[in-house]
């Protein structure tokens, strides 16, 4: 049985519920195949179908996770969560029409506010719920996913390096009681958290919860602080074993595919498929010859290959589906480079001289006209929370006279000729390294991003990275294009994007303002002032030109009409991996 939640989340999700509608209007033939016409009108059931036994579906995933475990920073991509989706219990989480849904095989019943001050919930526990040996899922679980999310200065876990600590800092215990069935979570005082709904969602830092009692079988104490540290490592190196899903991991290797099969302890809704074999592919022009060897058979990738989309929509029984995503790309600097770290007007210049409208349409423009630039580094567009944050400052205008004249008016020489011969009293600034991930998007992104600079006299190496987490994680890049994939919650993004030391604060920054406003955020106690607080925090980091917005993502999904049950959801890192658990093979009619 699963339940909705109202009322409570209704603001929260307002950013999803336009994600999912809007788009082009009334679908077109290009948009969407036979199965996916109603996607926009009814998101959650569309290509439903009854379904037979058994069968096998192959999956692609567009890049590879660089660990076993979403935790760490090298681990911490969609590609992990997706890949491992099907073995984490987990609590609830964002429909595709924007709901939130408790997940009620896991719970037994709605959490609930017992008390304000102190902030404190109450969870209880499906007495059926057990991991895949046996051991039943409990407080404990819970108890670990708190302790090792914290940041290490909480004393909780040493050596612990989480990707985003601020919403689990702010918790003050987590209690078990009734055999661990009920589950009791206190907050610091004066702390509210108007997304303590959300608590151990699909949306958290590992996309659910992580079992205590392999950590014990390891010989590890989950409340000795470097024991605990051991264990995070452990998960990060060794491939799971264990699930408290539906599914289990048959063989994971990293490099190419990782292999499902259903889990015989799982307690809920039976899985259709006997195997998920979820193929890491990022060369997307074998997607459509291996589609025809039948060697995959669907995928809602993260890139945006024109060419085999169009191909895509040509082939005989694909059902293809087109809408805004849930993800943006942004161009980020490393404040520890020498030359960007130092001088804010080289900053403002880089951002001011790149064209965002530019790259979003000869990216996306041909399939995809809609496509929208980003001026805000936390809501969409359409959010009821969204403020633009780059107007008037000149930021992705690509106004070549404006960005020389900031370069000109700090002292900078040599921007005009267009050679790469920027200098500053006499020394000349540069190359630079942009960097990104491998993708016909990312290949046209960036070289309209080395054009424009080249018009500023900077030298831009292009270096893509087949390790996206590993070389944001070692800070190895000077500009850095890549995305944020996330969902319809928000509290606590800007600790996690811009705090000093942040766990998602890749390129270095620093604000002492910034720092307070996270701080301050940490205590809003409704989601208005923690919009307001973000507000504030934005105008600071667009000052000082840290990150540059530049597009919100459309994506695709795809996938033969020989399989029912699978769905986009764009409110979720997940993706089309999010309706997993239903998919099937269709039955004969």
């Amino acid at each position: 049985m699963r339940r909705r939640l109202a009322g409570v989340v209704a603001a929260s999700a307002a950013t999803a519920l336009v994600l999912v509608g809007c788009g082009a209007g009334e679908e077109s033939d290009s948009q969407a195949g036979s199965g996916f016409e109603d996607c926009v009108e009814n998101p959650n059931e569309c290509n439903s179908g009854d379904t037979q036994e058994g069968g096998e579906l192959t999956w692609i995933l567009d890049a590879t996770p660089d660990a076993y475990f979403p935790w760490s920073p090298e681990g911490g991509s969609v590609y992990t969560l997706q890949a491992i989706h099907g073995i984490l219990p987990y609590f609830g989480q964002y429909l595709p029409d924007g709901e939130y849904e408790y997940n009620m095989d896991v719970l037994a019943d709605e959490p609930a506010l017992i008390s304000e001050d102190p902030f404190i919930t109450e969870w209880q526990l499906n007495e059926d719920a057990v991991w895949n040996d046996g051991t039943p899922i409990s407080a404990d679980d819970v108890r670990i996913l708190w302790m090792m999310s914290t940041s290490e200065d909480e004393g909780h876990c040493e050596g612990c390096r989480p990707r985003s600590s601020g919403s689990f800092d702010i918790i003050e215990d987590v209690e078990g009681s009734d055999d661990g069935k009920t589950v009791t979570i206190t907050y610091k005082e004066g702390v509210s958290v108007p997304e303590w709904f959300a608590f151990g969602s699909v949306h958290g830092i590992i996309g659910g919860l992580a079992p205590a009692h392999i950590a014990e079988q390891q010989g590890w104490d989950i409340d000795t602080p470097s024991d605990l540290g051991e264990y995070f490592e452990y998960l990060n190196d060794n491939v799971p074993e264990f699930s408290g899903g539906p599914y289990l991991i048959e063989s994971f290797d990293l490099e190419n595919q990782i292999v499902m099969v259903p889990n015989p302890e799982w307690w809920g809704e039976p899985v259709n498929l006997d195997r998920v074999v979820k193929r890491f592919i990022s060369a997307e022009d074998t997607w459509v010859p291996a589609l025809n060897n039948d060697e995959i058979h669907g995928g809602s990738p993260s890139t945006w290959p024109e060419d085999v989309i169009r191909q895509l929509l040509d082939q005989q029984g694909v059902r293809v589906h087109m809408q805004p995503g849930p993800s943006w790309a942004h161009v980020d600097m490393n404040m520890d480079n020498e030359w960007l770290g130092e001088h804010q007007a080289l900053r403002q210049a880089i951002f001011t001289a790149i064209d965002s409208e530019d790259i979003a349409q000869r990216v996306f423009g041909s399939l995809f006209p809609d496509v929208t630039v980003r001026t805000n580094h936390i809501h969409g567009p359409d959010s009821e929370f969204h403020v633009d944050h780059l107007e008037g400052t000149g930021y992705g205008t690509g106004d070549i006279e404006a960005a020389r004249q900031l370069l000109a008016d700090a002292g900078f020489e040599g921007m005009e000729d267009g050679a790469g011969e920027l200098s500053l009293d006499g020394e000349p600034v540069g190359p630079l390294r942009l960097r990104s991930g491998e993708s016909p998007a990312l290949t046209t992104s960036t070289e309209l991003q080395q054009a424009a600079l080249a018009e500023i006299g900077l030298e831009i190496q292009i270096q893509t990275t087949d390790n996206l987490g590993g070389t944001l994680g070692s800070q190895d890049y000077d500009l850095m294009q890549f995305g944020w994939s996330g969902s319809p919650l928000f509290t606590g993004a800007g600790g996690q994007f811009w705090e000093t030391g942040g766990g998602s604060n890749f390129g270095g920054y620093s604000n002492d303002e910034v720092d307070a406003l996270v701080e301050q955020e940490r205590q809003a106690t409704t989601l208005e002032e923690s919009a307001a607080l973000h507000d504030q925090m934005m105008e600071l980091v667009v000052e000082d030109a840290y990150v540059l917005p530049l597009y919100d993502t459309p994506v695709f999904i795809f996938v033969t009409e020989d399989y029912v049950n699978v769905r986009d959801n764009t409110n979720s890192s997940l993706r089309g991996m999010a309706s997993q658990p239903g998919w099937g093979l269709a039955a004969e009619q």
